[in-house]
Order: structure tokens, then C-alpha cells, then sequence
């Protein structure tokens, strides 16, 4: 379940920075979002640290498809 918790995570993540990349958030809106993914990225990490998990233990091989969340 965490897995997809993290998918869902890293889209968001990569739809807000796509967006004030095109410049179509207001400058509120920008901090609102940042500080928003800032608490995500710790509640992750808190919810990994509670059960003893790291964050590549959430990625899921797909074979031959290769990995379901990009490696870092």
C-alpha cells in the first residue's frame, strides 16, 4: 500500500512542479504547494521508519517493464 502512496506522491509532486514551471500558480500558491510536498516527503519517510522500511523497498520491479517508480 505504501507503494502506491509514493506513486501517487511523486505524480502530484511532478504535476505542481510542472505547473509552476509554466508559471500558472500564483507566488501563495507556489509556497502553499512547496511546503505541502515538503510535509509529504517527511510523513513518507516517518511512515517507512515505522515499518522499518526504506524508500527503495516501496519500488516494485516490473521485469522486463523495468521499475514502477524512477530510481534516483
Amino acid at each position: 500500500m505504501l507503494t502506491v502512496v509514493e506513486l501517487v506522491r511523486q505524480l502530484v509532486e511532478r504535476q505542481c512542479v510542472r505547473r509552476m514551471d509554466h508559471g500558472d500558480l500564483a507566488d501563495e500558491q507556489v509556497e502553499a504547494l512547496g511546503l505541502t510536498l515538503m510535509r509529504l516527503d517527511e510523513a513518507m519517510d516517518d511512515l517507512c521508519d515505522r515499518f522499518g522500511l526504506e524508500r527503495s523497498d516501496l519500488n516494485l520491479d516490473l521485469g522486463p517493464l523495468g521499475t514502477l517508480l524512477p530510481r534516483d
